[in-house]
């Protein structure tokens, strides 16, 4: 019998997650219980992921407001620091900064524009043509700023993150200076103190800061980066990842989660004899082309996965083979050709003619982000996305 349906992604509602649940039994259970009551089959290499923000939960990887300034107030030891590149967001940072400027006496924030680094754009980047400004040369104060660009609300939440950020830093007992720019090294004519905000950029913006005198210097994932009074905390990536949990309380990015996605994928296996992958997955990789927001704003899309999910997609690009290697082929002796091209393929299509346009990225950024599409951030209530058929192809019944 043909087979017209290929990969089916579902979201598996399960109950709501608090500290302390075995997460491990309760993703198990939700996909047996879907299975039955959806009556699909669970099959070797059907692919299952987890939400990063039920994982972190079920381990009470929490911390306080008070946990964060006394980190920072032990790494730094002194009165002022610059946060270099902070991302533009009341969930992710703007909680963070509470904790940070408490610690200090004076914050520099030094923002990038037209855009932070993920894509939260401060201005239009075509007005940049009607100012004698250049992003990439000395930085900018606050005055000058607005004076050039006096509209700089956000183009979705319409919080305006200049005034917003200023106003949690004097909440906090501090002075803050917001400047402008996107050449980091310039921010050490303010103070040699550093804290690199920056996610995907910051090992590269530490060293260019290092080199060029800065004296402490710290990233964001080197803060929270172990515990603190018993706090939850992430040895790899600290306060990178994390959300807000209450007005008082970060959600950190879960850690050993292996563990976690090897269990299921065991106990799976021992249920049904059935060998599944399973990977854990924060935020997607993708760009909104309205707002040109990418959407990346966790350290990596999956933290962990098992080894299944390892490496590229291995494709053909079956519209190219149609159009040229079977061009003059039709109907019925089209698709058999084209099944035993698929059959037939190499174990590495890295560079070929035959694959291009196949997006050669990691499976994990792609699955990823399938899910997190899937799933959402709002109220779907499904953390836990269950696909079949992702690894199946045109030639296969």
């Amino acid at each position: 019998m043909k087979r017209y349906i290929g990969t089916n992604v579902m979201g598996l509602r399960c109950p709501i997650i608090t500290a302390e649940n075995n997460i491990v039994d309760i993703a198990v259970d939700t996909i047996l219980k879907a299975s039955e009551a959806g009556n699909f089959k669970i099959d070797d290499r059907d692919v299952v992921g987890l939400t990063e923000s039920i994982v972190a939960k079920s381990m009470n990887n929490f911390a306080t407001i008070d946990d964060i300034t006394n980190d920072v107030k032990n790494k730094f030891n002194c009165d002022e620091v610059a946060l270099i590149h902070p991302i533009m967001s009341r969930n992710r940072f703007a909680i963070c900064l509470k904790g940070i400027a408490r610690a200090f006496k004076k914050v520099y924030v030094l923002l990038s524009y037209p855009h932070d680094e993920v894509g939260n754009h401060l201005c239009d980047p075509d007005e940049l043509d009607n100012f004698d400004i250049n992003p990439y040369g000395e930085i900018v104060e606050e005055k000058e700023f607005k004076k050039c660009f006096p509209d700089t609300r956000h183009i979705f939440t319409k919080v305006d993150y200049i005034e917003y950020y200023k106003e949690l830093i004097e909440e906090a007992g501090a002075e803050a200076v917001m400047l402008f720019g996107n050449n980091e090294r310039n921010v050490l004519k303010y103070t040699k103190n550093i804290l690199v905000c920056s996610i995907h950029t910051r090992i590269r913006t530490k060293e260019k800061l290092k080199n060029a005198g800065a004296e402490k210097i710290f990233c964001l994932s080197e803060i929270l980066n172990a515990p603190v009074n018993g706090s939850g905390y992430n040895e790899k990536y600290g306060l990178l990842g994390s959300n807000k949990s209450t007005e008082n309380k970060i959600k950190l990015f879960p850690r050993d989660c292996d563990n976690v996605v090897y269990a299921i994928q065991e106990k799976i296996k021992e249920k049904t004899g059935k060998k599944i992958e399973v990977l854990v997955y924060g935020d997607g990789a993708f760009k909104d082309p309205i707002g040109k927001i990418w959407e990346l704003a966790d350290p990596v899309v999956s933290p962990a996965f098992t080894d299944g999910l390892k490496g590229t997609p291995n494709e053909i690009k079956l519209k190219y083979i149609a159009d040229n290697s079977f061009a003059g082929l039709k109907g019925e002796k089209l698709e058999e050709a084209i099944k035993e091209k698929i059959h037939n393929k190499g174990n590495n299509l890295v560079g070929s003619m035959e694959s291009q346009g196949t997006t050669p990225r990691q499976l994990t950024d792609l699955i990823g982000s399938l899910c997190d599409l899937t799933s959402g951030s709002g109220d779907k209530g499904t953390p836990i996305v269950y696909i079949k058929g992702y690894f199946d192809n045109f030639s296969e019944e």
